[in-house]
């Protein structure tokens, strides 16, 4: 068996496509939250797929909760934003989760979402909306550090620090700089 390739995935660059997602999964709570807390905290999927409902029940918005990263070990916080607590009171209010529950259960057997099959869900959703590009369980953390950039200007050191990378230039490998946007920067003039 041939070994599996390391696909790089990619953000969702342009706003209007996250909204469209959004939109898209407004009648899917479960996917909605997924959606709305991955673009909005840069967090691995892996590490949202292990929360449990009594971790984020009573959460408002600007709460914090402090995890463990699993590939890491390193510590992180998880964030509710008004967009996050919305879809969190949306899908906790039409759900019979208990506070063992894992948040983002499986359809089959009450066990957690994997990875592999957020990827697919992405990868779905990206297809529907016909987005272009390649897809997976990372592009909810890449999502969000490409539009705390590029929409928020925040600079690669503070968002390297939320990933929780060593440095800067890992987070732009990470985050996909191309050439075309450092040739960008030398059209802009000074003086």
């Amino acid at each position: 068996m041939e070994p599996k390739k390391n696909l790089t995935v990619e953000p969702v660059r342009d706003l209007k496509s996250i909204q469209t997602i959004s939109k898209l999964l407004s009648g899917k709570p479960r996917d909605l939250l997924l959606w709305t807390l991955g673009i909005n905290n840069g967090l691995r999927a892996s590490d949202l797929l292990r929360l449990k409902v009594v971790d984020v029940r009573h959460m408002q918005p600007g709460d914090t909760l402090q995890i463990v990263e699993s590939k890491t070990g390193k510590q992180n916080i998880l964030v509710v934003n008004k967009s996050a607590h919305k879809a969190l009171v949306k899908y906790l209010a039409g759900t019979k989760l208990t506070d063992t529950d894992f948040l983002f259960r499986s359809r089959k057997g009450g066990k957690a979402l994997q990875s592999q099959a957020v990827s697919k869900l992405i990868q779905g959703w990206c297809r529907e909306i016909n987005l272009k590009g390649r897809f997976g369980a990372h592009t909810l953390r890449k999502t969000w550090g490409y539009q705390q950039r590029v929409t928020h200007g925040v600079g690669f050191e503070l968002i390297c620090r939320r990933y929780n990378h060593s440095s800067p230039a890992i987070t732009m490998r990470y985050l996909g700089i191309e050439d075309k946007e450092v040739h960008g920067i030398l059209l802009n003039e000074i003086g």
